[in-house]
C-alpha cells in the first residue's frame, strides 16, 4: 500500500437522527428508535417492529429533477453523501476522475419493486412508474451519487448482504491506499421496509417477535435475545489520502489501516458454528494494519441479537484475540438503531471512529443479562476508553465476514 487513508467526513441517515452529531448524541444517551411498524399493516406478521427513519425529506439536499427519478433507497445515499461532503468541507474538483464511489446494499431497490408490483397487479403495466427499471438494481445508488456530485472514477456497488457497507468501505480503503483514486465516497444504504421484503425475514424467523416491548426487543449478546430488528437508512464516509487531508487542513476522524473479508462456505443464513472464518477476517485486517491482537483497544461487534450470530461472533473473537477478548471493551449498538442490513456496517465504522475520538464506549443497550457463553467485556455504564486501535466487524447471510482495522491519527 502506497498511501495512508484518512476519514475526513461522515454523513448518516438513521432512525436515531439525520446527521452524525444527532446520531452520536442519541447513541450516547441510550436512546432506542424501535417501535411498531407504521409504513404498512403488520397484524399478520410474526414480527411487527422496526426502526424507521422519521422526517426524511431529501428535497432539502436534492433537486426536484433527481428526486423525480430516484426512490427512497437512492435518496438515502444522496443525502448521506451530501452530509459527508459537507462534514469534510470538501468539494469534488475538476472532472472527478480521481474520485471513486463505493456503496453496499443487501437489497438495493427491492422495496420499491415490491410497491410497484402491487400497482402492476391492481392497475396493470400502464400504471407502473418508468422509474422502476432504473431504480431496482443494486448500482442505482452509486450511479445517482456519481451523477449528483460529478464523480467519474470507479463506481462500485456490492450486494454482500449485511456486510456490504463494511465491504464497500474496505474496497474504497484499498483503492485510495493503492493510489487508484485520491478520494473515495464509501458506505452503505438500505430501504427494506416494504411488506414482502419485511415479510420474507419474518418467514425465516430471523427477527425479534418481542412486539409487546419494542424498545427492548433487540438484545445483542443478552441471554434472552430472540432476533434482530430491521431498520433503514444510510451512512457515507469521505476517505482521502492522509497527506491530502493534512495539506488542506481537514479535520480527521481517524485512519482505516486494514481490511479482511472471508466466507464461511457453510450455510446461507447461519454462521460457521466455531467462528473460525470470521476470526480469519479479523486476523487479515490486523495483518494488513501491522497490528497484533493485543494492541486492539476497542471492538465494534456486528451484534445483531440473533442466538446463533452473537454466539458465533463471540467465538470468533475468542479465536482472534485469545484471553484479550474478555478484556477489550465491546460496542454493539443495534439494540438502539436496529439493523439496516447493508447500511449498518457503515454506521458502525462511523460510531467506532467517534468512540475513539471522544474516548468513550457506549453501553450495550438491552444487554441486561449478558450470555455467559459469550465471554466478552460486554456491558456496564459508558466506559472512558481512549482507544487508539479498533476493529469493526460485520457479517451477513451467505457466510460473509468483513473486518476493518481503524486507528487514531496519532498512532
Amino acid at each position: 500500500m502506497t498511501h495512508r487513508v484518512a476519514v475526513t467526513g461522515i454523513g448518516v441517515v438513521t432512525p436515531l437522527g439525520i446527521g452524525i452529531d444527532t446520531f452520536w448524541r442519541n447513541i450516547r444517551a441510550g436512546a432506542v428508535a424501535v417501535r411498531r411498524v407504521t409504513r404498512f399493516p403488520v397484524d399478520d406478521y410474526a414480527s411487527q417492529i422496526a426502526a424507521e427513519v422519521d422526517g426524511f425529506d431529501a428535497s432539502a439536499y436534492v433537486g426536484a429533477k433527481r428526486l423525480h427519478w430516484t426512490d427512497r433507497f437512492s435518496q438515502f445515499a444522496l443525502v448521506a453523501t451530501h452530509l459527508a461532503l459537507d462534514d469534510a468541507a470538501l468539494r469534488i474538483a475538476g472532472d472527478g476522475t480521481d474520485v471513486g464511489t463505493y456503496i453496499g446494499s443487501a437489497l438495493g431497490g427491492l422495496a420499491y419493486a415490491d410497491e410497484q408490483h402491487d400497482v402492476f397487479r391492481s392497475d396493470g403495466i400502464g400504471a407502473v412508474r418508468p422509474l422502476l427499471a432504473i431504480s431496482v438494481f443494486g448500482g442505482a445508488a452509486t450511479c445517482n451519487v456519481a451523477m449528483e456530485f460529478g464523480v467519474r472514477g470507479p463506481n462500485v456497488a456490492n450486494g454482500n448482504s449485511c456486510a456490504s457497507g463494511a465491504v464497500a468501505i474496505g474496497d474504497a480503503f484499498r483503492a485510495v491506499a493503492r493510489g487508484d483514486v485520491r478520494t473515495a465516497l464509501a458506505g452503505g444504504c438500505e430501504a427494506p421496509l416494504a411488506p414482502l421484503v419485511f415479510g420474507a425475514f419474518t418467514v425465516i424467523r430471523a427477527m425479534s417477535t418481542n412486539n409487546a416491548d419494542p424498545q427492548r426487543a433487540c438484545r445483542p449478546f443478552d441471554v434472552d435475545r430472540d432476533g434482530f430488528v430491521m431498520a433503514e437508512g444510510a451512512a457515507m464516509l469521505v476517505l482521502e489520502r492522509l497527506d491530502d487531508a493534512q495539506r488542506r487542513g481537514a479535520r480527521i476522524y481517524g485512519e482505516i489501516t486494514g481490511y479482511g473479508i472471508t466466507n464461511d462456505a457453510f450455510h446461507m443464513s447461519a454462521p460457521q458454528p466455531d467462528g473460525s472464518y470470521n476470526a480469519a477476517a479479523i486476523r487479515a485486517a490486523l495483518a494488513e494494519a501491522r497490528r497484533a491482537p493485543g494492541e486492539v483497544e476497542l471492538l465494534n461487534a456486528h451484534g445483531s441479537g440473533t442466538r446463533l450470530g452473537d454466539q458465533g461472533e463471540a467465538d470468533a473473537f475468542a479465536l482472534a484475540f485469545g484471553t484479550h477478548a474478555s478484556r477489550v471493551p465491546v460496542m454493539a449498538t443495534k439494540g438502539q438503531h436496529g439493523h439496516a442490513l447493508g447500511a449498518t456496517g457503515a454506521w458502525e465504522v462511523a460510531l467506532t471512529l467517534l468512540a475513539m475520538r471522544d474516548g468513550v464506549v457506549p453501553r450495550i443497550v438491552n444487554c441486561d443479562a449478558p450470555d455467559p457463553a459469550c465471554a466478552l467485556a460486554l456491558n456496564g455504564p459508558p466506559q472512558p476508553a481512549r482507544a487508539r486501535v479498533a476493529i469493526s466487524c460485520s457479517a451477513g447471510f451467505g457466510g460473509i465476514n468483513a473486518a476493518l482495522a481503524l486507528a487514531s491519527i496519532d498512532t
